[in-house]
């Protein structure tokens, strides 16, 4: 099995291809299509295959954004776990403060940084792209969607 290249700030984001390669330019095109048709002339026919193509879009979006936000419950469960493991006693009660968005950025920090991180969120207010920002030893996550 090839080694994985080390996540970054710069290179964590992920492309599935299937989804950003095919499925939405395919759909872009439709798109086009189904308003190209309707400017050459309303009738039934194209007014339908609009209406069928824009759900298709909205079908497609609400799909990605649910699993992103199962991602991000089990992501803020996991970090909550670990935050309970790894805070000290003292700080514990500083996990009930952070949200969501900071929950996921911080899922990057090692352990060894994840306390002073947590302190610097809150007085800072940071959010995800702050967070990442401020992790000095990554640690990556190859199983998102």
């Amino acid at each position: 099995m090839a080694e994985r290249k080390p996540q970054t700030v710069e290179n964590h984001a992920m492309i599935d291809p299937p989804f950003h390669y095919f499925l939405l330019p395919v759909l872009a095109i439709a798109l086009g299509r189904s308003v190209w048709q309707l400017i050459k002339g309303i009738n039934p026919d194209t007014i339908w295959g609009f209406v069928v193509v824009i759900a298709a879009v909205v079908a497609v979006f609400k799909i990605r954004v649910y699993a992103l936000k199962v991602q991000d419950r089990l992501i803020r469960l996991e970090e909550t776990i670990r935050m309970e493991r790894v805070l000290p006693e003292s700080a514990r009660p500083m996990i009930r403060e952070l949200d969501e968005d900071q929950m996921v950025g911080l899922r990057f920090a090692s352990d060894a940084e994840l306390p002073a991180l947590v302190e610097k969120t809150l007085a800072n207010k940071w959010k995800r792209a702050e967070i990442k920002k401020a992790i000095v030893h990554w640690r990556p996550d190859y199983f998102r969607v």
